[in-house]
């Protein structure tokens, strides 16, 4: 074994989503967070293709490249990344950080339970309760997420249903499930993934995830929802900004109250909780809290003899 680069990386899944954080990547020049952002397609190409790719990764993981902040009001700084390329932010990253560099004690605890994490889209305030050296709760403040336009007719000759359009952190087209025959259950995954790939096809490029929603149990709270990625993958949580996008949804045609707690449970098994932090004229912005768990502390070897460095993606 030729060893040319070594990575520490710590793995954190939150509500069944998974996240590999790095805090040793190479190091390059540049003078904002904006600029490592533009650099970071180009600088971290091998990174990413490393630590993301498979055999050491899979087409479900997200990177959390960790940095020192710009802003001398943040406690650390994050550049978000999927296998497509950069993310302005991620809001089940944010969690995945906080998670890993202070049960680590890699970030100091605040009496206070405070911390401002600086990305690309500014610094944001996140509540980070720890219990006995853990973390048990993380809470986070959306930005503005708006319904654009409800009752959409879907164009498609075997799906007669309508959706709605929000802006959230990308376009989502919510579809309830009422309109169809298929139940968001493990069991019936072949199905309710060959349903994704047909509304994505059907949809304008535009819209970048695929929500769908069953409300039976709204009276209790409680929503369930599969959600799909523009790239025809199932988001392993029930998804922040997916969450967001249904709230909005639901106050859009009158289903829930605006104080009200939601609880979004995914295809697999999984929780998010959010409320409305505040109500505009242009949309709501939600306070969401969930929990990370770290699964691995891991040494990645980069050796350039290996024939799969850059790993791969099963699709």
């Amino acid at each position: 074994m030729k060893i040319e680069k070594a990575y520490q990386a710590i793995d954190v899944h939150v509500a069944g989503e998974a996240f590999r954080v790095i805090q040793n990547a190479s190091l390059i020049h540049y003078q904002s967070l904006e600029g490592l952002y533009d650099k970071f397609p180009l600088a971290f190409q091998e990174e990413k293709d490393l630590l993301l790719n498979e055999p050491r990764g899979f087409a479900g993981l997200n990177g959390c490249l960790v940095v020192p902040p710009i802003s001398r009001d943040a406690d650390i700084a994050v550049v978000f990344f999927n296998h497509q390329g950069t993310l302005p932010v991620h809001y089940g990253g944010i969690v995945a950080v906080l998670t890993a560099l202070l049960e680590c004690g890699q970030l100091k605890v605040k009496d206070i339970n405070s911390y401002n994490v600086e990305t690309v889209q500014g610094v944001m305030p996140v509540t980070a309760m720890m219990e006995e050296g853990e973390v048990v709760s993380v809470k986070l403040e959306s930005p503005l997420c708006h319904v654009m336009e409800t009752d959409i007719p879907l164009s498609h000759p075997q799906l007669k249903t309508k959706y709605s359009l929000v802006q959230a952190d990308q376009l989502y087209a919510v579809f309830n499930k009422q309109d169809f025959t298929i139940n968001i259950q493990l069991e019936e995954l072949a199905d309710v993934n060959k349903w994704g790939q047909t509304v994505l096809q059907a949809l304008d490029p535009q819209v970048k995830a695929v929500v769908l929603l069953d409300d039976a149990a709204i009276e209790e709270g409680r929503i369930k929802t599969v959600t799909f990625r523009d790239d025809r993958y199932i988001v392993r949580s029930p998804g922040f900004g997916a969450t967001q996008a249904c709230f909005a949804s639901l106050l859009a045609n009158g289903t829930v109250s605006i104080d009200g707690i939601l609880v979004n449970e995914s295809i697999f098994g999984s929780e998010l909780q959010t409320e409305v932090f505040s109500q505009k004229e242009e949309g709501y912005q939600f306070k969401m809290t969930s929990r990370g768990f770290i699964t691995g502390m891991q040494t990645f070897i980069l050796d350039p003899t290996d024939p799969l460095a850059a790993g791969f993606l099963i699709k």
